[in-house]
């Protein structure tokens, strides 16, 4: 079984588990919950509160300003989990105990278990004929784990470069005043003053021509 089989038939059964724990779990609560209907839990649950005025309320614009920045930020860590597999994968390669090829007791060669099982997860193709082939383990090893500090220090850098683009946003954000919950209109003030000044400079100059 190739691995993008072995992949889509891990999603398809996490799938089928997950939709039918729910399923599972509904069918049971609905089975033995006992069930006592009346006017008083009928009603709208608000916080152990009874309910005042309508519910289509308008709510402060603020809310959905944070709301959008939180949402904006948190969604980037969804791009720490592949960058964490690739990386933690290619420190464990670089690592001396994890050959590429390893020497029987008859003799023979083999590729290292760990080694083999690493570079199938990055999804990238072991060749194990021209592995098997060298003539130098040591050499074939080394070069092995050198390819694969090279992919860590990429890693490195890749994160690097994505802290500093996430790191302009936040400042620019910072720098709006968009993470304060009371806004200071001391800028907004400001500008409405040399707006009013230029716009009464402006009503001079044409007058007096």
């Amino acid at each position: 079984m190739s691995l993008s089989t072995t992949i889509v038939a891990y999603l398809i059964l996490f799938t089928v588990a997950g939709f039918g724990f729910v399923l599972v779990n509904l069918l049971l609560g609905s089975i033995l919950r006992p069930k006592n209907p009346h006017a008083e839990k009928l009603e709208i649950y608000e916080c152990g509160e009874p309910t005042i005025g309508s519910s289509f309320v308008q709510f402060d614009l603020r809310f959905y300003v944070v709301a959008l920045l939180f949402i904006i930020f948190e969604v980037e860590v969804a791009f720490f989990f592949p960058w964490a597999v690739v990386f933690g994968k290619s420190t464990q390669i670089a690592r001396p105990d994890t050959p590429a090829i390893v020497e029987m007791e008859d003799g023979t060669r083999a590729i290292g278990p760990g080694y083999a099982g690493l570079v199938t997860e990055l999804g990238l193709p072991v060749e194990e004929a021209d592995l098997l082939a060298t003539e130098n383990v040591a050499a074939t090893n080394a070069q092995a784990r050198n390819a694969a500090s090279k992919l860590v220090w990429t890693c490195v850098a890749d994160i690097m470069v994505f802290f500093a683009v996430l790191m302009v946003g936040f400042a620019y954000v910072w720098k709006r005043g968009d993470l304060d919950w009371v806004r200071s209109m001391a800028g907004h003030s400001h500008t409405r003053t040399k707006s009013k000044s230029s716009w009464r400079d402006s009503t001079q100059v044409v007058t007096t021509t």
